[in-house]
């Protein structure tokens, strides 16, 4: 089982990276060196209709852009299942038919998947899938729990260096409330959980749609994911 030093060593490299792309690269490479898996499909996962969107896949052969897939992730059983407990998951053989869309059967002797989480405190902001894996790839209980930590690790390491870059361009709080607002929550959860007035929430909210020449919220919100503010 890898231990929780090598993950971290491995973090610690995607701080050589000098963009925000290069980053996910890293992220699903470092995966791929540390865990018996083939490929790696990187997907942001928004609570806002339960939507998961391609980003990029790894394989050996290189990076593909995956930005055509988007899935309501409750009709996909076992990435529902790996977001909603905030767990890494795995099947295998005729569960497998069970559990995943024919889309993502891309090989004629894909016979397993593997899901892991991309969380950060109590939310999920997105998941890697495999679905082809090292012959002899056990994925036991300890193994899924090394997974689950990755995709804490990677989670947290997304959210400190969205911080870090995005600084000039929106206050930290600015940044927080509209990283709220793409998981779904409402003015007044934001408020309650943030100890603001609803008020200084949507003054928040005005000053970064402002900054970000957005038109409304949702606007916003599109924008930040499309510069990869936000994941």
């Amino acid at each position: 089982m890898t231990s929780q030093y090598t993950l971290q060593q491995h973090i610690h490299k995607l701080d050589n990276a000098s963009c925000h792309e290069e980053r996910l690269y890293k992220i699903l490479e470092s995966y791929m060196e540390l865990f018996p898996v083939k490929n790696a499909y990187l997907f942001r996962f928004s609570p806002l209709g339960y939507l998961g969107e391609g980003i990029i896949l790894l394989t050996q052969n290189g990076i593909v852009h995956i930005g055509e897939i988007r899935d309501d992730i409750r009709s996909l059983p076992i990435i529902y299942s790996a977001i909603r407990e905030k767990k890494a998951k795995h099947c295998t053989g005729l569960d497998l038919l069970k559990q995943i869309s024919s889309k993502y059967i891309t090989t004629s002797n894909m016979n397993s998947i593997v899901v892991v989480p991309i969380c950060y405190r109590s939310v999920v902001i997105g998941y890697i899938c495999s679905n082809e894996v090292s012959g002899e790839a056990v994925f036991d209980d300890k193994t899924l729990t090394t997974l689950t930590h990755y995709g804490k690790l990677v989670g947290k390491y997304l959210e400190k260096s969205e911080i870090a870059e995005d600084s000039q361009v929106l206050s930290k709080r600015e940044l927080e409330v509209m990283r709220r607002i793409a998981w779904g929550e409402s003015t007044k959860e934001m408020a309650d959980s943030m100890d603001i007035s609803e008020l200084t929430v949507k003054q928040y909210v005005k000053s970064a749609i402002k900054k970000l020449g957005a038109q409304n919220r949702s606007h916003a919100v599109g924008e930040l994911f499309r510069k990869g503010i936000i994941s």
